[in-house]
Order: C-alpha cells, then sequence, then structure tokens
C-alpha cells in the first residue's frame, strides 16, 4: 500500500516538527499568552500539511486507482480547505499579539476577529456547496495577501523594535516566519494560477517542487521558532549552537577530504592503492589540524558572530534572559505574586544580584510606560 517517497517522509517529518513545537508551546504557555496562540497556529499548520498530499506520494499506484481512493481524496480536500480557513482567520489576530505594532493592532480587536472567522466560514461553504474555483481562487487570494502583509509586518516590527530582547525576538520573527510566508505564499499563488488553468482540482499528487517548497517553509521556520523561544530560556544555547558548529564544520572537512582522496586513488589506481591514500589523507588532516581548526572557528564566528565563551559574554545572556522575562510578565498585565516568586527564582539561578535585576526591572517599567 505504501513505497517510499522522500518528498512524502519529508512532508510528514514538517507535519511531526510542527505538532511537536505546538505541544511544547502549549505547555509552558500561559492561558491567553503568545505562546499558547502560536502552538494553536503551529497545530493548524500541521493540520493543512498533514491533509495537502505527504500521503498520497507515500502511496503505491495501484491505490490511486482504487475505488475508495476519491472518497479518500474528496475527504482530504474538505479538511485541508477547513484548516486553510483556520489560518486565514488565526493569523492576523495571532500576528497582532506577537508584534504589538500599528500595523498588526486592528487585526486584535474582536470586531475584526469575528470578521474574520466569518469570511473564513462562508468561504469554507461556498467550496464545498458551489463553484469551487471562484470560491477557492479567492481564499487562495486571500490568504496569499495575508502571507505578504505577514511578511511586512515582520519587518516593520525588526526595524522599529528598541535594541535588546525586543529586536532579537523580532528578527527570529522575520527569518522564521518571513521563509514560511513566502513558501506558502507562493504555494497559494500557485494554487490560483492551477485553478486558472483548469488543473488544480485534478488528482494528486502535485508536482515534487511544489510540495518541497511547501514543506519547507514549516521545516526551516519550526527550528528557527524553537530557537527564538528557547534563547531567553537558555543564556548558553548560543554558546552550544556555536559549538555544534564548529565541531560539524570540522567533522565535514576531515570525512570530504579523505572520501576525496581515497575514492580518488582507489577509482584511477587501485584498491590497495586507494587505502594507502587514505590513511595518508588521515596523516595530512591530523597534520593540518590546526589550521582547520581556525576555519572551523571561522565558520562558527560568521554564523553565530558576538558569541564568546567568556564570563562577560555569559553574564550579558544572564541579563538579557532575565530581561526577556520580566519583559513578558510586564507586557502580560503586570507582574502577580506567582510570577515574583518565579522571577526572583530565576534571579537566584543565574545568580544576577538583587540590585541589578531591581535597576533592570525599573528601566522597563518606564520604558513600558514612555511607549
Amino acid at each position: 500500500m505504501f513505497q517510499f517517497n522522500p518528498y512524502g517522509v519529508y512532508g510528514l517529518a514538517a507535519v511531526a516538527a510542527s505538532w511537536a513545537l505546538a505541544v511544547l508551546l502549549y505547555r509552558v504557555g500561559t492561558s491567553g499568552s503568545v505562546a499558547r496562540k502560536l502552538s494553536l497556529l503551529l497545530a493548524i499548520e500541521g493540520f493543512t500539511l498533514v491533509t495537502s498530499s505527504p500521503f498520497d506520494l507515500l502511496f503505491v499506484p495501484a491505490v490511486l486507482e482504487a475505488s475508495w481512493y476519491p472518497v479518500y481524496f474528496k475527504g482530504g480536500f474538505i479538511l485541508h480547505t477547513l484548516g486553510d480557513g483556520a489560518m486565514l482567520a488565526l493569523y492576523p489576530p495571532f500576528l497582532a499579539a506577537a508584534l504589538r505594532t500599528n500595523l498588526t493592532r486592528p487585526f486584535g480587536t474582536t470586531r475584526i476577529r469575528i470578521i474574520l472567522a466569518a469570511i473564513s466560514f462562508v468561504l469554507f461553504i461556498a467550496i464545498q456547496f458551489s463553484r469551487p474555483e471562484i470560491s477557492a481562487t479567492l481564499l487562495y487570494l486571500m490568504l496569499s495577501s495575508v502571507f505578504a502583509f505577514a511578511l511586512v509586518a515582520s519587518i516593520h516590527a525588526w526595524h522599529i523594535a528598541a535594541p535588546g530582547g525586543a529586536r532579537d525576538r523580532a528578527r527570529t520573527f522575520v527569518f522564521a516566519f518571513g521563509f514560511r510566508d513566502l513558501c506558502w505564499g507562493f504555494i497559494y499563488l500557485t494554487g490560483v494560477w492551477m485553478i486558472s488553468q483548469g488543473r488544480y482540482f485534478e488528482e494528486p499528487p502535485r508536482p515534487d517542487l511544489i510540495n518541497l517548497i511547501y514543506t519547507s517553509g514549516t521545516m526551516v521556520a519550526v527550528p528557527l521558532i524553537a530557537y527564538g523561544i528557547l534563547r531567553p530560556q537558555l543564556f548558553d544555547i548560543d554558546l552550544r549552537i556555536r559549538w555544534t558548529i564548529k565541531q560539524s564544520t570540522l567533522a565535514a572537512v576531515f570525512v570530504t577530504f579523505i572520501y576525496l582522496i581515497s575514492e580518488g586513488a582507489d577509482r584511477f589506481l587501485s584498491t590497495e592503492l586507494g587505502n594507502m591514500a587514505g590513511l595518508l589523507a588521515s596523516a595530512l588532516v591530523v597534520f593540518f589540524l590546526a589550521p582547520l581548526q581556525r576555519f572551523a572557528e571561522r565558520v562558527a564566528s560568521v554564523a553565530m558572530p558576538n558569541t564568546e565563551n567568556t564570563p562577560e559574554y555569559a553574564a550579558f545572556r544572564k541579563l538579557q534572559v532575565y530581561e526577556e522575562a520580566v519583559s513578558e510578565a510586564l507586557h502580560e498585565g503586570g507582574i502577580s505574586d506567582k510570577e515574583r516568586s518565579l522571577l526572583n527564582r530565576l534571579r537566584d539561578t543565574l545568580a544576577i544580584s538583587p540590585t541589578d535585576a531591581e535597576t533592570l526591572e525599573r528601566e522597563l517599567q518606564m520604558g513600558a510606560v514612555a511607549h
């Protein structure tokens, strides 16, 4: 019934990643928080992906000819359209909560949320019970517009954000959701074009390139979102990533160098000489280990600039982590007794002095009032 297809496996991996991060965010977030809103959005995103085509790509050709397949395909299309409608209704309000700018603020109002939900519902019903070409085109054009708006709004939020934790959050948002917005916006515009050509409602699978772009939007966004979430929680995560990049670069150079020499000698000379060449390559790599380490260090520095394993950097990152926690508490409506207890525990864990913590909190409160 099933066969191996790298695009299908890749799609299911993206679904798993999206849902795993959704569960994590739901567990760490509080009711009404941005984390909970993002959790719901990622759950819908995974649902939309899994009802698109990954299973179709994994089916053997005989399944596509089975008598039950048209019913399965129709059910998948209904569920996928439901996911599209949910994205249209939920993404703009999430932008309002996450970016908090004048561009996105209107979408946080109850009236706009109700209008978006009503439009999504009407389009979903219209696609199922009327000519889907017209209503699906309208839905996909609206989704493409939302993704384009999200990209512009995130860049704007990054541009106006104050230096520090807020700017770091905005930058992560731009790279994570911006890439996803570009990929998904392109896919829905492609859907509009396919409808105009009379090809969209043909049975899948869709072209592999389409699936690759669609899935990659989520596969790239999820780890970046996870990094953006964990960075305020773990003061040394940048150091860990830098160390991983350095060691991975060194290992990649080592393996590539040995493989090229040994395989080249094996192909053009003989197996015995190939083995000898491999040993010689290993000796050369060891001999030039120091220059290779410096090269790997430069690669890591480019990937993770301004990240050094020094006491000064560790102290700076600890203050950033504490600042992020205080900012989040202030944004959610003030620091409650429970949040105060958690902040004090975090302060002690990070070895931040009470004086420094009070000064930082006072500055954040003054900034919030001024804003």
